[in-house]
């Protein structure tokens, strides 16, 4: 076959949310010359958003890297080249490839990757296939800002405490959301408004149900927002735009990898059961690196809730380009004056931090007070 026969397409980097605008290439699974199947992983890259992976858009050989490791480029940019009419490799036993996650848990175990039935696309083996193998749940990895704080997690191990603080240069994703926030900063005219509730009532269904805060909530939180819509809202640029659905961003804690935001998208259709159900689902596949671009895009509001630690106060930094994001602070029991009189009731304080820019002061607090009487109505 002559090489004017073989057409190449293009591999380029995907786009990941209307706030992502370039990503890095952090390791090639191809090497020029491999054949590739279309949807086979390629390459994997990081932004500010996510880790993921990026599948090959059609079957051939890859003929063409432009983008090496550890480069950054913008979105839409070629990463690599394909050459759709070039012949596949005939023998039929090309060589497993395993990650590097993947790899190293193997050696520490003594596991023979060859002899490892993967579950991933392609009969690909993932971290998830060799942890099953020695007894450890993925789950573990780091927290989600779920859990009542008054019922802390357990405390760290000793060792784990006395730890050194890391030294050298940040991680890429770490400075990739310092970046963003840093953006989100000198982009919005972000205010901070604050509000306490009474948490009974949402504490008593949580128990009965068998969920944490976060999702009853959340789903306070979205029937407010459709009160007022003003803040399920996005400002690009000079471009506002108020949207339908609620797709509802949760903010979760990777430990030292840094913070990531995956999306519930619709939301508004699901009830406290369906929020925390879906709550799990992402926070799984989150801590296992699993995520999807589509899972941290598309965002119209976002939650966040370091209260599970114990704080009682925050300023949260808005995800751009939305308009507001919603802060539950910690669930604490103390004494408050009902028809004067002194009671012991479990209070929180929400924060709301919001784009001047689009919003008002009122507005604002017109959110938080009808959010307010949603939670003490809940029952």
């Amino acid at each position: 076959m002559s090489s004017s026969s073989i057409e190449a397409i293009d591999v380029v980097m995907p786009q990941m949310g209307v706030s992502v605008s370039e990503g890095t290439v952090v390791e090639w699974k191809k090497s020029v010359g491999d054949h590739v199947d279309a949807d086979e992983i390629i390459c994997a890259i990081s932004t500010d958003k996510i880790d993921t992976d990026v599948e090959s858009p059609g079957s051939g050989v890859l003929t063409e890297i432009l983008v090496d490791v550890g480069e950054t480029v913008d979105v839409g940019a070629v990463l690599a080249r394909i050459g759709t009419g070039a012949p596949a490799p005939t023998n039929g036993d090309r060589p497993r490839r395993y990650s590097p996650v993947v790899q190293r848990i193997a050696a520490e175990h003594g596991i023979d990757l060859e002899r490892v039935e993967g579950t991933g696309r392609g009969g690909r083996v993932r971290k998830q296939d060799v942890l099953a193998l020695v007894g450890e749940a993925p789950a573990a990895e780091a927290p989600l800002h779920i859990e009542s704080p008054y019922k802390p997690e357990p405390a760290p191990a000793p060792a784990a405490r006395a730890a050194p603080a890391p030294t050298g240069t940040l991680s890429r994703m770490r400075r990739q959301i310092g970046e963003h926030m840093k953006r989100s900063l000198e982009t919005a005219a972000t205010c901070t408004t604050w509000i306490e509730a009474d948490m009974s009532g949402v504490e008593a269904a949580r128990a009965s149900l068998g969920v944490t805060a976060l999702p009853i909530v959340a789903r306070c939180a979205i029937d407010a927002l459709r009160e007022f819509p003003a803040l399920n809202a996005t400002l690009d640029g000079e471009a506002y735009a108020m949207h339908d659905a609620v797709h509802l961003g949760i903010a979760v804690s990777l430990g030292d990898d840094g913070l990531i935001v995956p999306v519930i998208h619709d939301a508004n259709e699901l009830s406290a059961e369906g929020l925390a159900r879906r709550i799990r689902e992402l926070a799984r596949a989150a801590r296992a690196r699993e995520l999807r671009p589509d899972d941290v895009a598309g965002g119209t509001f976002t939650i966040t809730n370091p209260g599970q630690y114990g704080s009682i106060m925050a300023t949260p930094v808005i995800n751009q380009p939305q308009v507001a994001i919603l802060d539950l602070e910690a669930i604490v029991k103390r004494a408050v004056v009902i028809d004067d009189a002194i009671a012991i009731r479990p209070m929180t304080i929400f924060g709301l931090s919001w784009d001047h820019r689009a919003l008002d002061g009122v507005l604002a607090a017109q959110y938080l007070a009808a959010l307010k009487r949603r939670v003490e109505a809940w029952s």
